[in-house]
């Protein structure tokens, strides 16, 4: 008899630790509606950033060098690809935390 004492003390202390983790589960976030503009104006300024160092870099060794449109235009274009480059990053990020948020609501919903 004390096995099933036992079992049933293990059984309660389990729904315990239940209901105390469903009471201090944080609340599921609340999406606003300026969230994707918050995310377009970070992408925008990576890339305006991207480029305003290309130009920068360009244009400080054709300054120095005396070749002036060479460095300005291939640091520029090297500015965009890499303005580009992290914009793709940023979207590949934010895809992965709204997937991650998506299955998450679902698993909750399940339970």
């Amino acid at each position: 008899m004390p096995e099933s004492d036992d079992l049933e003390r293990l059984r309660a202390l389990d729904e315990r630790i239940e209901r105390l983790k469903k009471a201090q589960a944080p609340a599921p976030k609340r999406t606003d509606g300026h969230e994707m503009a918050q995310h377009a104006w970070r992408m925008v300024t990576e890339l305006v950033a991207g480029l305003l160092i290309g130009f920068g870099i360009g244009y400080g060794l054709d300054v120095l060098l005396g070749t002036m449109p060479l460095f300005l235009v291939l640091f520029l274009l090297l500015g965009l690809v890499a303005g580009i480059r992290v914009m793709m990053r940023t979207a590949a990020e934010i895809e992965q935390q709204t997937t991650k948020g998506a299955a998450r609501a679902a698993d909750d919903e399940r339970d």
